[in-house]
């Protein structure tokens, strides 16, 4: 199992500069930098400004899911800013730009999740608190989202409200969670935990061509994607390692024991997209049940990747947004609940529009 003491970093001098493509420009205006962690880890972060001429509405911080990196959300980030929002993110240690656990830079890697909480930590406190205007809100995909909760529950978080598309509550296609997490652990304390699996699930999604894939059923953001990897490989990660498996394993089971998320009093509202192959969407239903002040928004035919999917997809996303943030009943949201998708099952994916405001539940 992984120790809070034993990583060794690698790669510490961290690149400050954005990677642009025509097909996926910087966001103008934006500002790169780099932190440092309690433990020595450097992060690369971004920060922007809202855009409008009015005062910002506050700040969204976006936490990354695995594999990810800034440069995947300029198109949410340019989104948000026409909102009258601020914009913080970061890259989490081992991916993207930050700092390298390991010789090999392409190998996902951590020892233990909660090491994540003092990413959380430096954000806050070197990014959040000196830049950033309040309220701050959190808008968080997958790995993070997962990640935010534990942090929300374990020792609170800074947001006013957070937004968590797809947490990765459970995974989709492990048939024995259990089993895995044993033996990853296993070897993990026989000194292999930076070893790469050879399990065939764990292969990167980006290595697939688009009719396989499991992220997104647009071609176009698809592609994209792809491409800002290919001008610069350094940004992307491949297959994990033990210890990075046995750590997420053992993350989701703490969060499937009853008791979890009774800690968490920030208002949350969770998107399960219902085509998730990566993801279990239903575990994401379960587990807002537990949550004092929550909701679960299933977006019926949506994959994994909701801010990569087709506009019949983001506009349901950015509609349930826009009402749960800034929406004049946004104070009043009740003991979790899981609410209908917010496309019927009938429709075909280009048959869906964004829902008016009266599909959506009134406590927004």
């Amino acid at each position: 199992m992984g120790s809070l003491k034993e990583q060794r970093p690698f790669c510490w001098r961290v690149p400050l500069h954005f990677v642009a493509i025509d097909q996926n420009p910087v966001p103008p205006d934006g500002t790169v930098g780099k932190i440092l962690t309690a433990d020595g880890i450097a992060l690369r972060y971004a920060y922007w400004a809202a855009s409008n001429s009015a005062g910002p509405q506050g700040t969204v911080a976006i936490i990354t899911g695995r594999a990810e990196f800034i440069e995947k959300y300029f198109e949410t980030i340019a989104d948000l800013r026409q909102r009258g929002f601020a914009i913080a993110i970061f890259d989490w240690r081992g991916q993207g730009l930050s700092q390298r656990l390991l010789p090999d830079r392409r190998r996902g890697h951590i020892g233990d999740f909660r090491l994540y909480h003092r990413d959380l930590e430096a954000f806050e406190q070197q990014v959040l608190a000196p830049f950033c205007p309040k309220p701050w809100y959190a808008l968080a995909h997958s790995m993070g989202g997962t990640i935010l909760l534990d942090k929300a529950n374990e020792s609170g978080v800074p947001f006013e409200r957070q937004v968590l598309c797809a947490p990765m509550i459970a995974l989709k296609s492990l048939p024995y969670p259990g089993g895995t997490r044993f033996i990853t652990g296993l070897l993990s304390r026989l000194g292999f935990g930076g070893s790469a699996v050879p399990f065939r699930y764990a292969r990167a999604a980006t290595t697939r061509p688009f009719g396989k894939n499991v992220l997104t059923s647009d071609p176009e953001r698809f592609a994209r994607f792809l491409e800002v990897i290919a001008s610069a490989p350094e940004l992307a990660i491949g297959i994990p390692s033990f210890g990075w498996v046995h750590a997420a394993l053992s993350l989701m089971h703490r969060v499937a024991k009853p008791d979890f998320g009774t800690g968490i009093t920030t208002p949350s509202l969770i998107f399960a997209p219902t085509a998730d192959q990566v993801v279990d969407a239903r575990a994401a239903e379960h587990f807002t049940l537990r949550l004092k002040h929550g909701r679960c928004l299933p977006i019926e035919g949506c994959q994994h990747e909701i801010l990569l999917e087709r506009d019949c997809f983001r506009d349901q996303f950015w509609a349930a947004f826009d009402r749960f943030i800034a929406g004049p009943d946004a104070a009043r949201i009740p003991r979790g609940t899981s609410h209908p998708p917010l496309a019927s099952k009938g429709l075909e994916p280009k048959d869906v529009a964004a829902p008016p405001s009266s599909a959506l539940p009134q406590e927004f």
